[in-house]
């Protein structure tokens, strides 16, 4: 879905075609996602905070002494007494909710230490009143109000379970032997379990929440900020979700049961914009973390400069995800993430069932997300590692990516109008400089063998994109391969519009509303299957079109000619694989290049049968055949550069002319075919231009000599005349 940002060889009118088109099948609704009140990026001054091991100087625990005790009785004992002298200090002194010690927080860098318990925050799970029952703020998509940052500290509980709002230097601490020892639930009440909004240099470590409409731990505009050891599950979108921030770390945290992704750094703040692939730092490190049964693990909607290493994204539908294709994100379009060392890999789950058979539909307590439902939010290629849409400049080294159905590794580019951009010059500004090397696909971090259906799955799109060495099957066939050194591709291209085929796939499958119960016909992302698949019918469509006006041509024109005949039977293998290489089994094989080979020699070969009858026609067919020729070869060895579109597109354009002018020569009626067959590359008498019917008034001297009478006797030979 997208172009290259420079297009000086491309006239306007052609990329204004090319827009329109696309205009014109986008038929999808409005990109849905994370929708938050205009924010600007922190401008960097901060710093990611240390952990702070002093004694805290706020406790909050729960008066029932047999639950705590029950809670602390398997805890090392030495951590076993130390929670219980600080449950003897917080009956005197400490506070029963979250939110009140956070409400006493007084000057920055303050500690607070929540004992083992289960927190419903009681107090903050009514619905709003009086005022804030009455706010004005725009709705998003999803059904919340837009909030600004005065309305959510006017109003802190209308969204939120714990509001920490404009408190620095703040660290909120589970004191348990375990992250589940310390749960904050939201009971499906609360958009948010924990929001931390202008708070510079919070950090939260060890506890779970859980349990929202939107999701566990929210951390908005800020400029340093860790998450320490936390786990987050079972909410509506996403576990984690950080928004425009800097100086941020993730480290040793887990997540899963989210309808989006369990880590979401999005709009993470866009320091590299304008750099190559050598940057000073980045903006958020994710490390030592897992995300599992999620719909994605990970997800970078403008999730820029990201150093993701040394993590597990594993059983979701999708490993991790970058795009660019949601409008409201400051830092579009996304750049410079940095993935090295992760284990990704069986990302095969499929949970659209639960959207089709209405469970997605009950409210969400109803659902049941702890016994492994998940709701998908957005469209997303189940069966997939690592998914690129719309995002330049990552670098994707050294990981494991193996055991997913689809492909390893899938890009492709949004055009900025999905994004709300019109200008012209933003169209054409994603999907660039992506590197993926040194990774080990298709094997398990032991050597095993765990292949991916395919490694690759690429629409064509963008400069400067590369791969490494050896991708175990990919479409299209043949990648740029990568060198050494960052920055050095050989066999690049740079095209403004991927494969048409791919692109009316993405367009289809964007067609997804997780609230209208709505899955996208045509889609296999959806379990369309076989005939079913929007790719396998659009090829039939084609075969049918061919196979009946190429069959008329043959049978009117170039029955008796061998040429002809082989040409077409060439042909007619050539549809078969070209059905057969549309299915998912076969699209990363060499069957659809070997079709495209099998098709271009049947107008070659047609072409040529056709250059004595219908000079013209045979013309177009023989360019028909060369671009076809071209782009089997663009596909399965090596893909041209310095064109700004596949030949595909040029191809199917020819290809239409052919089909009305073959109609039209094979509708025209001719003389009856000669008596015998034409040589090798000889037009049949029948496709001649025919001789006039009438009199002749001229005819020579030997046709008027056969047609005497033989009984005569022969004449004498006049002077002149020839035997």
């Amino acid at each position: 879905m997208s172009w290259t940002r420079r297009f000086p060889a491309v006239p306007a009118a052609l990329l204004a075609a090319l827009l329109a088109l696309l205009s014109l099948l986008a038929a999808a609704p409005a990109a849905r996602a994370h929708e938050e009140r205009p924010v600007t990026l922190p401008d960097g001054s901060g710093s990611v905070p240390r952990y702070r091991a002093a004694e805290p100087d706020l406790l909050v625990c729960k008066t029932d002494r047999a639950d705590f005790e029950r809670r602390t009785a398997g805890f090392p004992e030495q951590l076993r007494q130390r929670n219980l002298t600080l449950y003897e200090r917080c009956q005197s002194s400490g506070y029963r909710h979250l939110q009140e010690a956070v409400d006493a927080v007084d000057r920055p860098g303050m500690n607070i230490a929540v004992l083992p318990g289960l927190y419903e925050e009681e107090p903050s799970l009514p619905r709003p009143t009086g005022e804030c029952a009455h706010l004005k703020a725009p709705d998003s998509a999803l059904g919340y109000q837009i909030l600004s940052y005065e309305q959510q500290v006017r109003c802190r509980h209308n969204q939120n379970l714990v509001a920490i709002l404009g408190k620095k230097d703040l660290q909120i601490e589970g004191t348990g032997a375990a992250r589940t020892d310390v749960v904050i639930d939201a009971k499906y009440q609360k958009l948010n379990a924990i929001r931390a909004d202008r708070s510079d240099g919070v950090y939260f470590r060890n506890f779970t929440a859980q349990r929202t409409t939107f999701n566990s731990l929210y951390v908005l505009a800020a400029d340093g900020f860790v998450i320490d050891d936390v786990l987050t599950r079972w909410n509506d979108e996403y576990g984690f979700l950080t928004f425009a921030s800097d100086h941020g770390l993730y480290r040793n945290c887990e997540s899963y049961g989210n309808g989006d992704s369990g880590i979401y750094p999005g709009s993470a703040s866009n320091i590299n914009d304008g750099r190559g692939y050598d940057v000073p730092r980045y903006s958020i490190e994710i490390t030592g973390c897992r995300s599992h049964h999620n719909m994605v693990g990970y997800s970078g909607t403008a999730g820029d400069s990201v150093w993701v290493h040394d993590n597990e994204f594993d059983q979701n539908m999708g490993g991790a995800s970058m795009d660019s294709a949601f409008p409201g994100h400051p830092g579009l379009p996304q750049n410079h993430a940095r993935f090295e060392r992760n284990l990704i890999h069986d990302n095969n789950a499929d949970y659209y069932h639960y959207v089709a058979d209405g469970t997605c539909a009950k409210p969400p307590a109803a659902r049941g997300y702890e016994q492994g439902v998940v709701c998908p939010q957005i469209s997303m290629p189940p069966g997939t590692g690592i998914i690129t849409a719309g995002g330049n400049w990552n670098v994707y080294e050294n990981n494991w990516v193996y055991g997913h159905r689809r492909a390893g590794f899938f890009l492709s580019a949004v055009p900025a109008f999905i994004r709300g951009e019109e200008k012209w010059s933003k169209q054409t500004d994603t999907s660039h400089h992506n590197r993926y090397a040194g990774n080990i696909l298709g094997k398990d971090a032991s050597g095993a063998s765990r292949p991916n259906g395919s490694d690759v799955w690429w629409d064509g799109q963008g400069r400067g994109n590369c791969w490494q060495h050896g991708p175990d099957g990919s479409t299209p066939g043949t990648l740029p391969r990568c060198g050494t050194a960052r920055g050095e591709v050989s066999g690049g291209s740079a095209r403004l519009v991927g494969e048409p085929v791919k692109l009316t796939q993405l367009l289809v499958c964007a067609d997804y509303n997780v609230q209208a119960r709505k899955l996208p016909a045509g889609c296999d992302w959806y379990g369309a299957r076989g005939l079913e698949r929007v790719e396998t019918q659009i090829a039939l469509a084609v075969a049918a079109v061919l196979l009946l006006v190429g069959g008329v041509l043959w049978a009117r024109r170039l029955r008796r000619s061998r040429l002809g005949t082989a040409a077409a039977l060439l042909g007619l293998a050539g549809l078969a694989l070209d059905v057969a290489g549309s299915t998912m089994s076969l699209t990363h094989t060499a069957v659809p290049a070997l079709a495209l080979l099998l098709l271009g020699l049947w107008w070659t070969g047609t072409g040529l049968a056709l250059r004595a009858g219908r000079p013209w026609l045979a013309r177009l067919t023989l360019l028909l055949g060369a671009l076809t020729l071209l782009d089997a070869f663009d596909k399965a060895v090596l893909m041209i550069p310095w064109i700004p579109l596949s030949p595909a597109w040029i191809r199917a354009l020819v290809a239409v002319v052919w089909v009305l002018w073959a109609v039209v020569a094979s509708a025209r009626p001719g003389p009856p075919a000669p008596a015998r067959p034409s040589g090798p590359g000889e037009a049949p008498a029948g496709d001649r231009t025919p001789v006039p019917v009438g009199p002749a008034p001229a005819r020579d001297a030997s046709a008027r000599r056969s047609a005497r009478p033989t009984t005569a006797e022969p004449a004498t030979p006049r002077q002149g005349d020839e035997q």
